[in-house]
Order: C-alpha cells, then structure tokens, then sequence
C-alpha cells in the first residue's frame, strides 16, 4: 500500500503481479521496472516513474503532502537555497536601497554561476534580488546577505532561524547561495516549506514567475538584461518539453553533488501545487519528473465553489399568507448573489470531500434571515445573508433573495405591520367614518342603554309580584 498523508491510500495496480511472481520464484524487480509511466494517465503515478532521489508534492493552500519520496532524507539544495534567501531579502530587507557590491560579496568560487557584478558597484536591491533569482548568481546572494545584515555570516545565521521557525528540523545552511557545503543541507520535505512560505509572498511571486529582468545602467555597467534560467516558465524551441503551461515558479539548481534540482509551483482552476526535486541525473529528468509531480496533483484536486455547492441543496423557505392560486402555494427558493465579487469563494478539494461539503454545508456556512417569511414576495427581494469563513482570508457574504413572486392572500386580515405602515401614511388623525364605527360608537351604546332600562323594568314589576305573593288572605274562624 502506498499511503499518502493526507490520508488516502492507494494500491499498486501490480500487487497481484508482485504476489503471483512472489509464488512463482520470480524476480519482483524484473516486475517492477516494467511499469511504466503512462502520460493519458498522470493520476497512476508510482514512485519509480520518478528517477530523482527525493521529491515532495504539496498543496500550497493547505501545506498538505500529495505525493512524496524520499522526503525526508537530507540532501544538497544547491542553489535551491537562494528561494530563502530572496525571501529574506524582500521581508527583511530595504527593496528601494542601493547597495555597493564588497570584495567580499565577490569572494565566491570560479565555477559559480554570477550575476556579474563589479566592486564598488551600485545597484538597487529589489534588482540584485530579481537578477539573483533569474541566473542563480552566487555574488547577487552575497549581496543581499550583506544589505539585510551586515554580512554573510550574520545572514547564514538568520537563515538558519528562518528555517527553524518554520518548522524545518532537518535543514542546516552554511552559506547565502548553496554552492556544495558538507554542513549545508535540507530535505525535500523542508524545501517545501520554505517554498510554500516564499510564494505567500506577493513580490516573491513576481520575481519567481519573471522570465526577463533589465538593470537600468549603474556606476559600472550599461543597461544590462537577465534572462531566467527555470525552463518551466520560459518556452522555447528548443527546449520545449521543459515548459509547463501552468507554471509560476520557482527556482533551478546544480552542482556535481546535489545532481540536478528544481523547486516548481503551478496553478490551474484554483488549485495551487508546489514541487521539490532533489538529486535528479539530468537536467531534462528534473523537468520531467517535476512535470509529473505537478499533473498528478491537478488529477487529486477539483474545483468548486460556494455557489457551486449550494446549487446543488438549495435553501427552500416556507412563506405565510400565500395566495391559494399560488401553484408552489408558498414554497420559496433562495438564490445567491456574491455581494463582493473580487473576493474569490473558490474552495479546493478531493473528489470524496465534495459530499462531506455537501451534507454539511449548514454547518460551514452562516445563513441570517433579515426578512418575514409572509406574503407578498417579490422577485429579487433580499431575504437574508449567507457567508462563508475560509480557513484564510476575508469572509465570503451572499444575498439570499427570493427566486420569483408571491401574491398576498387577500381575504386575510391585515398584520400588525401592515396596520401600522397604514395609520402612519393615512393623513387623517381621526378614523374614517363607517358602518363598523357607527355601530361601535352610536347603535351599540344606544341598544346597551335601551336594553339596561328594560330590565330594570322588569326587575321592578318582578318584586312588586313578589310582594303580592307574600300577603296572606285573611283567614275564617268556624266554632261549634
């Protein structure tokens, strides 16, 4: 089983090769090499397609892991290591100050890559960075280590706390710009947080996905012009398996030691994936095996949307004091309308997370009425809000409003609301005069009074009856 950290398992497609060659005495190597990597089907990756040492898969949004091998083996960065030393450059640096290039920012091996600065030279930062970053130079390393902090070694020192305080355990840096240093050394795992941090970064971003830089002319030198040297986001003819259309970045590196290494990023529909190659044979196999890091991961993630999901459970709300020709009689559903548009409400996920967001969209979601669900309802009338909290960023609000038009029930009587709105636009203090007033005020006192003396008559002739009653009769006296 090749268990991935996000939790998801899946088993090699040759298992019951492997056991049948087991049974049978057969090499299981023999087996092995025979998979081959299937381009119609870059969801099938397996980690002998790859033929780097080490490589990592991650999800840039979240940090978690898709694909990995070899992760967490300690290797060579080369000059992988210059993506934290931009960084730091740009968070910690001053990008409008101008440097002056020292002897000692020059003092880097023969056979390093430069950008080709003189001593004594004068040249902005922010352009040091992005010369650094697209030609790999190792002076232009030595250079912003200087501008940040003084000088190489204090710089090395805040590199390695940097990487400490983003959770890199195994990762140690001894110099600014990863020429080969026994004592300087990452893992694959470790690069990616580092890269991921760095492309959170919106300047970082630009200068990784730059093809081309010019430096304006200095002290020393005319106008002078950088091309990159990550073929992933540079087409060219010659080189044209080595572009990927959806990349944005980040960093090359080499040297006889660490073989040949690339950290690459890469969006599409949302989905922003970040992969570290170390130890790679060719430069073409770098490429290749990044490439195919990058395409499986497009294949584990889906796209999808707020809107999206409640399309598919809309909210349905009951509405009272319907009209009974009202076919749906009363039924209402709610649209949804992004109150802010620029701020995306783009959710990615996995394929089996679309229902666990389906069936418990209630409770990642706020939903607040601000309307009485009674009759009349008119179409597009906001009955409440819906927002979404992202794990990142701002809150996503909607407008839940009514979908169609629902007529009042007219022989019912007014509500309270409804009697109130009236008084307070009828311009007449007094109540208009009618039947209902006149029998209130008038007949009905009247009748009341009228019946009141009438039983008070009857009430008198009553007791006087009475009092016949009770006379007696005289009575006869009879002797004898």
């Amino acid at each position: 089983m090749f268990k991935l950290s996000r939790g998801f398992q899946f088993q090699r497609p040759l298992a019951l090769l492997f056991a049948l060659a087991f049974l049978l005495g057969l090499p299981v190597q023999s087996l092995a090499s025979e998979t081959e990597y299937d381009p119609n089907h870059p969801e099938y990756l397996e980690q002998n397609h790859l033929t780097c040492g080490a490589a990592i898969l991650i999800e840039a949004d979240s940090g978690n892991v898709i694909f990995e091998k070899n992760a967490d083996v300690q290797m060579y960065p080369a000059s992988t290591t210059k993506i934290l030393t931009a960084l730091l450059g740009i968070t910690m640096g001053d990008l409008s100050q101008t440097c002056i290039v020292s002897p000692t920012a020059l003092d880097v091996p023969e056979d390093s890559s430069k950008v080709g600065l003189a001593e004594g030279e004068q040249v902005n930062l922010l352009d040091v960075i992005y010369a650094t970053m697209l030609v790999s130079g190792n002076d232009g390393a030595n250079v912003i280590a200087e501008a940040v902090s003084g000088n190489i070694p204090d710089f090395v020192s805040l590199m390695n706390r940097a990487a400490a305080a983003m959770g890199c355990s195994s990762t140690h840096f001894a110099n600014a710009h990863g020429y080969h240093d026994e004592y300087h050394y990452t893992t694959a795992r470790d690069m990616a947080v580092i890269a991921r941090e760095a492309m959170r970064n919106e300047t970082f971003r630009q200068v990784a996905f730059a093809k081309t830089r010019t430096l304006p002319a200095d002290n020393v030198y005319r106008e002078r012009s950088f091309t990159t040297t990550n073929k992933l986001i540079n087409y060219t003819e010659k080189y044209a398996d080595r572009f990927y259309q959806y990349a944005n970045g980040i960093k090359t590196g080499h040297h006889s030691a660490a073989g040949y290494c690339l950290v690459s990023s890469a969006v599409r529909s949302g989905i922003n994936l970040i992969a570290v190659v170390f130890d790679s044979n060719s430069d073409a196999n770098s490429y290749r095996d990044s490439i195919r890091l990058l395409e499986y991961g497009f294949t584990q993630f889906v796209t999808t949307s707020i809107a999206e999901l409640y399309a598919m459970n809309p909210r349905v709300v009951e509405i009272s004091g319907f009209d009974l020709e009202d076919p749906q009689l009363g039924k209402l559903q709610l649209n949804l309308e992004q109150v802010d548009r620029i701020i995306p409400d783009l959710i990615v996920t996995t394929e089996d997370q679309i229902q666990y967001w389906v069936t418990n969209f209630n409770s990642l979601t706020l939903t607040e009425y601000t309307r009485e669900f009674r009759a009349p309802i008119t179409k597009g009338e906001e009955m409440g809000t819906l927002t979404y909290y992202p794990a990142e960023g701002s809150p996503v609000v909607f407008r839940l409003t009514a979908s169609r038009s629902i007529g009042a029930r007219q022989s019912l009587a007014p509500s309270l609301e409804e009697i109130r709105k009236a008084a307070e636009e009828d311009p007449n203090p007094l109540p208009r005069p009618s039947f209902e007033l006149v029998f209130l005020f008038i007949l009905l006192p009247a009748a009341s009074v009228v019946l009141i003396v009438r039983l008070v008559r009857l009430f008198k002739k009553h007791l006087k009856r009475r009092k016949r009653i009770k006379t007696m009769a005289p009575t006869q006296r009879y002797f004898q």
